[in-house]
């Protein structure tokens, strides 16, 4: 018996890296999987069907049940297929796992816009999407007297949240808002029997090798040595979070190498305060920074 035994799951940009490590993991402990991804480059430029039926294909052969989808989750009706596939084809969902993503990284004052508005669409707008219509059909089960037990994983970063990189506004603000996402869909949908959680990792992946100086230090190891930066060691935090024995709701956890540290928001670090309405020098003489 797997700890995700009997659920349904939808993982997007499951074709590559840590999406088909997630997909893997989550049918060799027994869940059935909607393996989503669009097969675009790094840039989300092109379409492939290869990369979604090749890991649906492999999960199939070792005994598991999957089945590949290509939908563009930062399309409206696409995120409303995708979660219409999943309760067609296996007759339920239990787990959305966001992960889509691409990288149009550039410096503030010489991005185009459509670079900015692609990252935000398949980063953000892609999650929020996807959660709509999967929190739609939980909320109708509720409603119904068929209380779910079901989970979403939302994948933010330590880029807007914890180490904000220069050259990724629009990667660092659509996974600053998916952290935001999380907690609110946590609030909102607990009422459905729906947790919702977020990871912010840091993997080898086709991204992370993308980016300057990150190969160095995701190399994979010598032989016999412990790859903690392979993307599949991402995916036990995920699954664990996936199943239904887990309780934990509204959080936010890093997870690189063989660390996990759950991460929180904003915090009041220092307050300046009046009696009075605020007086612009007085401003400039106390303000914290």
């Amino acid at each position: 018996m797997g700890v995700l035994d009997g659920r349904v799951a939808i993982i997007t940009g499951a074709g590559r890296g840590i999406g088909r490590e997630h997909a893997l993991l989550f049918a060799k402990e027994g869940a059935s999987v909607v393996v989503n991804d669009l097969g675009g480059s790094n840039s989300g430029d092109g379409a492939d069907a290869g990369p979604a039926q090749d890991v649906a294909d492999e999960i199939i052969a070792a005994g598991g049940r999957a089945i590949a989808n290509t939908n563009n989750v930062a399309i409206w009706d696409g995120a409303k297929e995708l979660v219409a596939q999943a309760v067609d084809e296996f007759g339920r969902l239990d787990v959305l796992v966001n992960n889509a993503g691409i990288l149009r990284d550039s410096f503030i004052a010489a991005m185009e816009e459509s670079n900015w508005d692609a990252v935000i669409a398949v980063h953000l707008k892609g999650h929020f999407a996807m959660l709509r219509h999967a929190a739609a059909y939980w909320k109708a089960q509720s409603k119904a007297g068929d209380q779910p037990a079901a989970s979403v994983i939302n994948t933010a970063s330590g880029s807007g949240l914890t180490l904000p990189n220069a050259g990724q506004a629009n990667y660092g603000a659509a996974k600053a808002a998916i952290a935001a996402i999380t907690l609110i869909a946590a609030d909102e949908l607990e009422r459905y029997g729906v947790r919702v959680n977020a990871i912010a990792p840091i993997a080898r992946t086709r991204l992370t090798l993308a980016t300057p100086g990150m190969g160095t230090l995701m190399a994979e190891p010598d032989d016999g040595e412990v790859d903690l930066f392979s993307p599949a060691n991402i995916s036990p935090l995920v699954a664990y979070l996936a199943s239904d024995k887990c309780q934990v709701t509204g959080n936010v956890y890093a997870v690189q190498g063989g660390a996990i540290s759950q991460l929180s928001g904003w915090k009041d670090i220092s307050t300046i305060e009046t009696d009075g309405v605020w007086l612009i020098d007085d401003i400039a003489a106390r303000l914290p920074g």
